[in-house]
């Protein structure tokens, strides 16, 4: 079904048909339930025609889909949405303006409205100068998740055996199973086992692996139901068995046998999920009409109506991709709920809204990336098991890029060896404590954050204390990520339940060994972290360049999709649109995506003081936390030849995700700033608070800090952000957001910079509002002149007492962006 209001708007919800979707479902007051959904671009184009030949502003109609094509089966006159109260918001506005037009046309609106739908996407950038919005690509990491568990058994049992073939598992030597039905029939086996073995009828072997199948048992049937998004079984075949262990095996004959690998874990939290959607409905802010004042932590209020109702008409191009796993598509799918203010629940706006990125081999690693990063491990593993201080030829051999943060973390690890056994000290001392909760007979019955049992948590750390410290004595740095992960849960969701008094310094301790492993999994030196990086991510970064390309070319099959000019009477730039393309991933992918913009030669740290600032500030954060992201805007002038270098604009803005409740003072991100300035500017740093963080997600327990205190804090403290006229931008910024909604309120003199002028960010929002009654009073005054898109700014400028150094000349074209090595 869909609604317009008048021929550049249009609400569309998805209906059921009872003959061909099956039941339809109702709500409460037995209203049928609606999930809203993206129309296409010639959807769009449909819409607009269809209220312009039946001469009706407000008309719902009909729309039916098949085969790859949508028919108009029933057009219904004049009607309104059902249940949705950013419809009638929208409706009101627009038919309000349409009224006092027609009434008034030489008369000013007497409010001011963000975002007209007839506007060309004019923003202020960082660079301050007003240009208008033509592409943004961001990659973003999931939310807060439980941590990833994994299990592995060797059977020999026939049913396994049975199951193994059904699934056609000789012919790849291996089998995952992640169905419901495939799912239970594992489960089955695993109860029949064990009933023999309480009745005493099983095989000594399988009553060996008692403990592995209850386990197997308990993991299959937690939360009633099965979803291949929360586990998954996969069996290997292994033709000689399990590989001896000692000469005493030989003797035993050689059979074949399946390792069975249980996977579970690794969900999207509702803590998560809040983040995801929280960030959603920030990230609106960075289109037209987001920008405006607003009062602390009223992020949900007018802000970002702007997206909202470009979103309804044919300007926005917005697709959503997602890799296969359940924490991220689920992230992907809230995160659309909050940027687009829909309703429902996720499952719904997962089907319509995400794609899978691996059909498109997006979330493809190279082979011989994974050769480089397993000898990278290994010589961090060697080098971790010192039993000494680090001494500075072993601080260069690990942190030979020199990055503050590992040089913070090594000087607080000192000996890797103690550090890691009172890690393990400690962990012995959570395993007791959760002993005792489990046997308490007031506490043994208590659920815990996502309904995990104390069994449960005792079999995640009895697992990892049994990994971390091998029978040889020796620790295995490869599972220091894991009991990083599994701390910071437990203390973020389960501290009053636990009660453990060392579980901060277990934190600490597990959070200094991480900062160091972690990053350097992904290479030692600047070479094997891009050769690395760029063998995960590359199919990635050719995906946002051609994004980006095809703002300049436009070519392509999306082309025909555009308004055609037959229909685009009384519409601005009826060809422009803002593209938006969104890529949720996994922290690997991110990694390696800072890796190359950071040691790709996107510029010259020594000549740009701007990179230089922008690279320290990433070489000082620690952690990409969850939320994580990496945004590219790009930004277009119609003023310039299209021919000229200052025609396009690029930045780039990057958060490190979300705050935890311990250590939540991140590094401050300086911004740019003259070099006159560097001495004032650190030593105010140094003394305040000001720092950069997080994307404020607070989440029912989640620990960022809570919106109203960070908009207090903002409003007291005035954040620099990035201004300079280079090639790209990278802002430390906490999120791409901020750097458009926070509000200055200090004007200044101008200052130039290059040959163009830049104006505030206190005043961009003033001039944009300004430059909109001035274009509306030209296009009242005469109707058949085109409108100025964007006119020259006022030369203004942020409160810098020495003029900015000259970058060159302007900026570079967009092609220039992703010119990495290979």
């Amino acid at each position: 079904m869909v609604y317009t209001v008048g021929p550049d708007y249009a609400h569309a919800e998805a209906r059921k048909s009872p003959a061909l979707d099956g039941k339809v479902e109702r709500d409460r007051e037995g209203k049928e339930i609606r999930y809203p959904v993206i129309l296409s671009n010639a959807e769009k184009l449909i819409s607009r025609k269809v209220c312009l030949a039946f001469k009706q502003a407000v008309c719902g109609f009909d729309l039916l889909r098949a085969n790859g094509k949508s028919f108009v089966c029933d057009v219904n006159g004049f009607s309104f949405v059902k249940n949705s109260n950013k419809y009638y918001d929208d409706c009101a506005k627009i038919l309000g303006n349409m009224i006092l037009r027609e009434l008034a046309p030489t008369l000013h609106i007497p409010w001011s409205v963000p975002f007209q739908l007839d506007d060309p996407p004019i923003v202020p950038t960082t660079f301050g100068k007003m240009m208008e919005l033509r592409c943004v690509v961001a990659v973003i990491r999931h939310g807060d998740r439980t941590p990833k568990q994994k299990m592995k058994v060797e059977v020999r049992h026939p049913k396994f055996f049975e199951i193994f073939e059904k699934y056609d598992g000789y012919k790849h030597g291996h089998v995952k199973l992640k169905r419901p039905k495939q799912l239970q029939e594992i489960l089955d086996t695993a109860r029949s086992l064990l009933a023999e073995i309480q009745q005493h009828e099983a095989d000594p072997e399988i009553e060996e692996k008692q403990g592995k199948l209850e386990q197997l048992k308990g993991v299959l049937e937690m939360y009633g139901h099965f979803s291949g998004i929360n586990r998954k079984v996969q069996m290997k075949y292994q033709p000689k068995g399990r590989p001896r262990g000692s000469s005493s095996d030989d003797d035993k004959p050689a059979e074949p046998s399946l390792v069975l690998i249980l996977k579970w874990g690794g969900e999207l939290t509702p803590a998560g999920r809040i983040q995801a959607e929280e960030l959603g409905r920030i990230f609106r802010c960075m289109y037209p009409g987001g920008q405006g004042r607003h009062l602390a932590g009223e992020y949900a209020g007018a802000q970002g109506l702007g997206l909202l109702r470009l979103h309804s008409t044919f300007r926005h191009d917005l697709k959503i991709y997602a890799s296969d796993e359940g924490r991220v598509q689920m992230t992907a799918a809230a995160f659309a709920k909050g940027l687009l203010a829909l309703e429902g629940e996720l499952t719904p706006i997962l089907v319509q809204m995400v794609k899978s990125a691996n059909t498109n081999g997006l979330l493809d690693n190279d082979c011989d990336s994974s050769k480089y990063q397993n000898m990278c491990k290994a010589r961090l593993h060697e080098l971790m098991q010192l039993d000494r201080d680090f001494t500075p030829e072993d601080r260069e051999k690990i942190n030979p890029c020199n990055s503050s943060s590992i040089a913070d973390a090594l000087d607080f690890v000192k000996n890797p060896v103690k550090c890691c056994k009172h890690v393990h000290e400690l962990i012995k001392s959570l395993m007791e404590i959760v002993q005792v909760k489990k046997e308490d007979a007031k506490t043994k019955d208590a659920i815990l954050y996502h309904g995990e049992t104390w069994e449960l948590m005792g079999r995640r750390w009895g697992k990892i204390e049994k990994d971390f410290y091998t029978k040889n004595k020796i620790f295995d740095i490869s599972k220091i990520p894991d009991i990083y992960d599994c701390i910071k849960y437990d203390l973020q969701h389960n501290a009053h339940s636990l009660q453990f008094e060392h579980a901060e310094e277990l934190y600490t301790y597990a959070k200094y060994l991480a900062d160091i492993v972690i990053p350097q999994e992904y290479g030692l030196t600047a070479q094997e972290k891009l050769t690395i990086g760029q063998g995960i991510c590359t199919p990635l970064l050719k995906k946002i360049r051609a994004d980006l390309q095809r703002n300049i070319e436009e070519l392509g099959e999306e082309t025909v999709n555009r308004l055609n000019p037959r229909y685009s009477h009384g519409v601005s730039s009826p060809g422009r649109h803002v593209r938006t393309r969104l890529y949720f991933t996994s922290e690997s992918h991110v990694h390696s995506l800072i890796t190359v913009l950071r040691h790709g030669g996107l510029l010259d740290i020594k000549r740009d003081e701007q990179w230089r600032r922008a690279m320290e500030y990433v070489s000082m954060v620690s952690e990409l936390n969850y939320m994580s992201q990496v945004v590219v805007m790009l930004y277009e002038d119609p003023t310039k030849d299209p021919c000229s270098e200052e025609r396009f604009h690029v930045e780039l803005h990057f958060s490190p995700g979300v705050n935890c409740c311990v250590q939540k003072n991140l590094p401050p991100g300086p911004g740019f700033r003259p070099h006159s300035r560097n001495e004032s500017a650190a030593s105010k740093n140094a003394s305040s608070d000001t720092s950069a963080t997080a994307t404020p997600d607070d989440s029912k327990g989640q620990c960022s800090a809570r919106i109203e205190e960070e908009e207090e804090r903002i409003e007291e403290e005035k954040p620099e952000i990035v201004e300079t006229p280079s090639a790209t931008e990278l802002s430390p910024e906490t999120s791409p957001d901020k750097t458009y909604y926070r509000q200055y309120g200090k004007s200044s003199d101008p200052i130039p910079i290059g040959s163009s002028h830049t104006v505030s960010g206190h005043e961009a929002m003033h001039l944009a509002q300004r430059l909109n009654e001035e274009l509306a009073q030209q296009s009242s005054r005469s109707y058949g002149m085109n409108r100025a898109i964007s006119p020259e700014p006022e030369a203004r400028s942020k409160s810098y007492d020495h003029k900015s150094p000259q970058k060159g000349k302007g900026e570079t074209r967009v092609n220039q962006l992703c010119c990495f090595p290979g």
